[in-house]
């Protein structure tokens, strides 16, 4: 329910936004209620530009009813001469007579054309004949012919069409800037439409989610045994700060989230080349349940600004996805510390070598929930790049007018190579390189637990390297 309500939620935020932004358009890009391309310079040596067949014929039924009456709207061709001396013609016509009419003439027809930069690519038709002026032809649908701007109009009919630009009087040289318009009376209905069909999935979604959440039930770690009432409590751990000469303990808290890691000391030499592969069906998994864990998040966040909690039973699925991400990476290529298949379970198990925990908060701050998600967490956000995706680069091409970049790989993934290397070869895992791997990626969950909004302790900067999480000190308390 959680994963199909999130999915439906996350539809819903997509036609919301398609409908928003549609609606936005309508209000402010149409010109004279037409939906208008930037000027396009057409130039051909030619006798002829011509346009691609634009094929409106439909087999009689509902489609073809739809398009007689205009459903496909209204075009607008506007031209402008680049010679005022020489009149240009603009008509649309049936394909089939644009080519008798323009048989054996040589003219360039329109594959693509771009608007920034203005680039428009042709295709040369070659041939001897000389056309006769088109305005002596009966078969255009619309047409006009100016030697100053000017502008075509016509309702879309079903059909087969080409659109065709000439000098009128049939020369050589065609020269001048053109651009097209659409208006379709329907424009705005949709857009409301999609507002609206967004706005009840998103709301339908959003309730699915919650209340499958209230049905994931919660694993409660056992009480502990009983102990005599003589027996001593555990300390809690204890950090040390200086004030002047005095040495004072102060109690630390430990960060919400724990993530743990045991090595297995008899891993197969080579099943790590073929991790990816069996690891797969979790991948295919783990994309939806992120779907639902952003969308969950996005929940939370509300709930949070208005209420201060985060709600319990979306908080226990959201740590069960990042506790399945965990045992997954474990076993492929976030660590390759394990050749036990990762279980398909949020829930936790014991048994597993790789387990990851939060502690809930009972309270979260309502502010803070506004920044600290791309705010505070920002500079973490530089730090743990470099562990997952690495260094990149990016520039510009001149002459393909766009830009280009490349990457390498993050330290995380270059240490777990090195390991797999070393494992294959030599037969054991460096534990050096296994406990930075594990440290490198505390870091990131605990970046991920804050930005996730689930705690309002702020990460530590640090390496806390090995199997077990270290408490943090004083000095790292929530900001």
């Amino acid at each position: 329910m959680v994963v199909i309500g999130s999915l439906v939620a996350l539809l819903g935020i997509g036609l919301l936004v398609g409908g928003t932004g549609a609606l936005a358009a309508y209000a402010t890009q149409r010109q004279g209620g037409f939906f208008e391309t930037g000027d396009v310079r057409l130039a051909s040596p030619t006798y002829a530009i011509t346009s691609d067949s634009v094929d409106l014929e439909s087999e009689p039924g509902g489609s073809d009813w739809l398009v007689d009456r205009g459903a496909l709207g209204t075009v607008r061709v506007g031209v402008d001469p680049a010679r005022p001396d020489t009149p240009v013609f603009v008509g649309i016509g049936p394909t089939a007579d644009v080519g008798a009419y323009l048989d054996r003439v040589s003219r360039d027809q329109i594959r693509d054309f771009e608007l920034s930069p203005d680039r428009v690519t042709y295709r040369r038709l070659p041939g001897e004949a000389v056309p006769a002026p088109p305005i002596d032809e009966s078969f255009w649908v619309a047409q006009v012919t100016t030697n100053v701007a000017g502008e075509l109009t016509w309702e879309v009919e079903s059909g087969d069409w080409t659109v065709v630009l000439m000098n009128a009087d049939a020369s050589r040289g065609v020269d001048l800037d053109a651009r097209l318009g659409i208006k379709v009376d329907w424009f705005l209905p949709a857009a409301l439409g999609l507002m609206g069909s967004g706005l009840v999935l998103l709301a339908g979604g959003t309730v699915l989610a919650i209340a499958g959440s209230r049905r994931l039930a919660r694993q409660v770690e056992p009480p502990p045994a009983a102990m005599p009432a003589t027996w001593p409590a555990p300390p809690a751990p204890l950090t040390v700060t200086t004030k002047g000469d005095a040495i004072e303990p102060v109690a630390s808290e430990p960060f919400p989230l724990r993530l743990t890691g045991h090595l297995d000391h008899d891993l197969s030499r080579g099943l790590w080349l073929v991790k990816w592969l069996l690891a797969i069906p979790h991948y295919i998994v783990l994309v939806f349940l992120w779907i639902a864990f952003v969308v969950a998040t996005v929940i939370a966040f509300f709930a949070i600004l208005f209420t201060g909690r985060y709600p319990r039973g979306l908080f226990d699925f959201n740590v069960g996805v990042l506790r399945w991400s965990w045992r997954v990476g474990f076993y492929s290529f976030s660590a390759l510390g394990t050749d036990r298949y990762p279980p398909f379970s949020l829930q936790p198990d014991p048994a597993y070598p790789a387990e990851l925990t939060v502690t809930y908060p009972e309270r979260l701050s309502n502010g803070l929930v506004l920044i600290k998600w791309w705010l505070l967490a920002l500079p973490h956000y530089l730090v743990i790049g470099l562990f997952g995706s690495g260094w990149w680069l990016g520039w510009w091409e001149p002459s393909n007018s766009r830009w280009t970049d490349e990457a390498a790989p993050g330290l995380i993934g270059l240490l777990v190579l090195f390991a797999g290397v070393t494992l294959l070869f030599r037969g054991r895992y460096p534990q050096g390189i296994f406990e930075l791997v594990i440290g490198l990626n505390r870091w990131v969950y605990r970046v991920v637990a804050y930005a996730a909004l689930m705690t309002d302790h702020y990460p530590p900067f640090r390496l806390d390297q090995g199997d077990d999480d270290l408490p943090v000190t004083e000095s790292e308390t929530p900001l």
